[in-house]
């Protein structure tokens, strides 16, 4: 672990490094990896010293809460707060993604469905604004507005430092139900009924997600902890685990294996580099059969284009990257789904439930009802959130980002809205009223007035 004298250091360097920075010139992170999947804008200045920033500060088993700094991975984290027996309330599903990332920006899971979203379970926070003040934001109290603004502004107001988060007790293994549907509206009303009542058939639910391969086949998995470590499946090796849903109907991880079953075939996603093909798989080493390193490789393809111009040789169309997560009422799901389903052609669609939590942080029914000023989610209301990522030909008549302005129209019309991760098309006066608009200027004047931050309009949808 880090220690608070480290993580003091580490703050002073990030301290100096922004006060080095010429004033009216634009502040950025000096970060190594991102989840984001928006092409931005080369930047010109040196950006902020993080270094250092990327570890556990401290655990209190008794409190059951940890102090973490921003640039820390899940999976760092997991491997610090598992010995304990705890693990975060929400573990976003793909190791790399950083605790500070996740709560400035978008981290879901199959725990949403009871923990909602990992904002939610954060005590307090130190952020650098964009003036250059380090402050500390709780739920109550003098930046009460930044603590409810920070969610889904992803770095436009300012960097967290430190966060402190509560922790959740584990059981040694996760067992696994997958229960097929074969019609879309029996599915969500499934999902309706188990995210209220925390059960299914009389068995207690709490992991839920799920998968949708067709209109007529899609499956819900069921998790429950369990200490029973017999007849343990592991994913890392030849089976990517999406497959073994549609051929079991009863699995078992370890809780590590389970947080993490998702990253080793990024989803699904590992197909489009050959990785699920046997006889490459069998060659492409297991440590490097993860997300960060699938990312990686399309990162590359964005910048040279070696995919596309083969494709272009071959008298192939060209292709829109389609990489988007979506929230919907769960009321309206199905409904979208089918639409989805008739409109774009890539499947699997991953379904994550979520609801917010019933009380906020701070332990109170009144904390949990305030609303989170960038993200407008409801409280009481179960949402479904709705994963695909890929990309699709570009139809004839049509242009590069017409799918997705589509896909954007669609989502709006069915009561959804989607996060801001990847390639957003919207005009400003959509995007407002999506997004905060009546919440953002206040907070972006009082916490960075000078807009040494690019705005969240220009992060999300100018790309820069």
């Amino acid at each position: 672990m880090r220690g608070a004298q480290a993580h003091r250091a580490a703050v002073e360097r990030l301290l100096a490094s922004y006060r080095a920075i010429p004033a009216g010139q634009r502040v950025r992170l000096a970060k190594r990896t991102s989840n984001l999947f928006r092409a931005r804008a080369e930047g010109t200045t040196t950006g902020l010293d993080v270094s250092g920033l990327d570890g556990v500060i401290s655990i209190d088993t008794a409190a059951r809460t940890a102090d973490v700094q921003a640039m820390c991975t899940y999976e760092s984290l997991v491997a610090a707060t598992l010995p304990y027996g705890l693990m975060p309330l929400v573990v976003p599903q793909l190791k790399t993604i950083t605790l500070g990332g996740a709560v400035t920006g978008l981290g879901i899971e199959s725990s949403s469905f009871r923990n909602g979203l990992p904002h939610e379970s954060v005590l307090e926070l130190d952020i650098l604004t964009g003036d250059g003040t380090l402050v500390t934001a709780r739920p109550e109290g003098e930046h009460a507005d930044l603590f409810r603004g920070f969610p889904n502004s992803y770095g436009t107001l300012g960097y967290a430092t430190r966060l402190r988060i509560e922790l959740e007790p584990v059981q040694p293994a996760v067992a696994l139900r997958h229960v097929r549907f074969s019609d879309l509206d029996e599915l969500t009303a499934a999902i309706g009924t188990i995210s209220a009542a925390r059960e299914w058939e009389g068995t207690g639910v709490d992991f839920l997600d799920g998968v949708v391969f067709s209109a007529s086949e899609a499956y819900l998995t069921l998790g429950s902890w369990t200490d029973d470590l017999s007849g343990l499946s592991d994913y890392t090796g030849p089976e990517p685990f999406y497959r073994s849903i549609q051929r079991r109907t009863t699995d078992k991880l370890t809780i590590h294996d389970y947080l993490w079953r998702w990253d080793t075939d990024w989803f699904w996603c590992s197909a489009a580099f050959g990785a699920q093909n046997p006889k490459v798989r069998r060659y492409w080493p297991a440590r490097l059969r993860r997300s960060d390193v699938f990312h990686r490789l399309v990162g590359v393809e964005m910048k040279y284009g070696v995919v596309a111009k083969v494709d272009q040789w071959r008298g192939k169309p060209a292709r829109e990257r389609v990489i988007q997560d979506v929230e919907l009422p769960v009321t309206r799901t199905a409904e979208f789904l089918r639409w989805y389903l008739d409109h774009v052609p890539m499947t699997p669609v991953w379904l994550c439930p979520l609801r917010l939590r019933e009380s906020g942080p701070a332990g109170t029914p009144e904390a949990g009802s305030q609303p989170w000023s960038l993200y407008p989610l409801r409280a009481g209301q179960t949402y479904v959130n709705a994963g695909f990522w890929g990309t699709v030909a570009i139809e004839p008549g049509k242009a590069e980002g017409d799918k997705n302005r589509e896909i954007e129209a669609a989502v709006a019309g069915f009561d959804g809205h989607k996060s801001l991760y990847s390639d957003a098309y919207y005009d400003e006066e959509t995007f407002w009223a999506a997004y905060g608009g009546q919440n953002y200027p206040a907070l972006k004047q009082r916490y960075d007035g000078d807009g040494r931050l690019l705005d969240l309009y220009a992060k999300a949808v100018g790309r820069r």
